[in-house]
């Protein structure tokens, strides 16, 4: 139900290593961070492989990962805690935050701007040396459990006056930034991720490229991996990789018809020929 942390939080435990193809030293850094104790903020475009990235450190470490998709109805107790009625008792119940602490888990804020800045306050004492967590409402304060790791990411092109991580947020955090993979390293991403030959990936990733390159108001994202994965898993299903692009591609990047219609030719352009898959 709504304001259950439950609800709002994913734990994973991963039998296999979830695909991630490192494309710097950001496998290093994270992993020297967790040694240390630091907090660590990832920085990238939407559908840049943020999250699959923290699930393939939290599987390299052997740590359980706790997931929290942040946004603007998110509490304080959403992510401590809080006491719900169960059998006729009042009773306290751990958020993922206070879950992750206890069990020295990687605890993963997805999109933390989101969150408004008077619940995210209370990540200050985790973040820095302190590595606590008060908990108000029951009078104590938890030491993190050896492993514990706090992570957050979000967009900066989101960023406006309302929506931006404060700078006493910030600045306790080891900050590792994150781009579109290079063009071979993408490409073999939307082969293995979307079951699809290397040429029909290649195909796709040039029409990603030139979308990039694009500068028009009506186009507030451009052509993440994650849609370029998307629109490969329509052509895995029998879709002609042009009608495949055009559902997922350039529907859900805008709603102008304009800049609609230029994606499509763009489409049709850089699409022309369907290789085999």
């Amino acid at each position: 139900m709504p304001g259950d942390s439950d609800e709002r939080s994913r734990e994973e435990h991963s039998v296999v290593r979830p695909y991630y193809v490192p494309v710097g030293n950001e496998e290093h850094v994270f992993k020297a961070a967790v040694q240390q104790g630091l907090s660590i903020v990832l920085k990238g475009p939407t559908g840049c492989g943020k999250t699959r990235f923290v699930e393939a450190m939290a599987y390299d470490l052997g740590r359980p990962l706790i997931t929290v998709a942040c946004h603007d109805d998110l509490t304080t107790a959403d992510l401590v805690g809080r006491f719900l009625l169960r059998g006729g008792e009042t009773e306290w119940v751990d958020g993922p935050l206070t879950r992750a602490v206890r069990e020295g888990a990687i605890c993963y804020l997805d999109e933390v701007v989101e969150a408004r800045q008077d619940t995210t306050v209370v990540l200050h004492p985790l973040a820095d040396h302190r590595r606590q967590l008060p908990i108000e409402r029951l009078g104590i304060t938890v030491d993190a459990a050896p492993g514990f790791c706090l992570v957050v990411s979000y967009n900066p092109g989101y960023q406006s006056v309302l929506k931006d991580l404060k700078d006493s947020t910030r600045q306790r955090m080891v900050a590792i930034e994150f781009g579109f993979p290079a063009t071979d390293v993408e490409e073999k991403i939307i082969a293995h991720e979307a079951g699809i030959g290397h040429e029909v990936a290649a195909q796709l990733v040039r029409l990603g490229q030139a979308i990039r390159r694009l500068e028009t108001a009506g186009l507030r994202e451009v052509a993440s991996t994650r849609v370029l994965i998307a629109a490969g898993r329509l052509v895995a299903e029998g879709l002609i990789p042009r009608d495949a692009a055009r559902a997922a591609v350039a529907g859900p990047l805008t709603d102008d018809p304009t800049v609609t219609s230029g994606l499509v030719e763009m489409i049709d352009v850089y699409l022309a020929d369907p290789p085999a898959l």
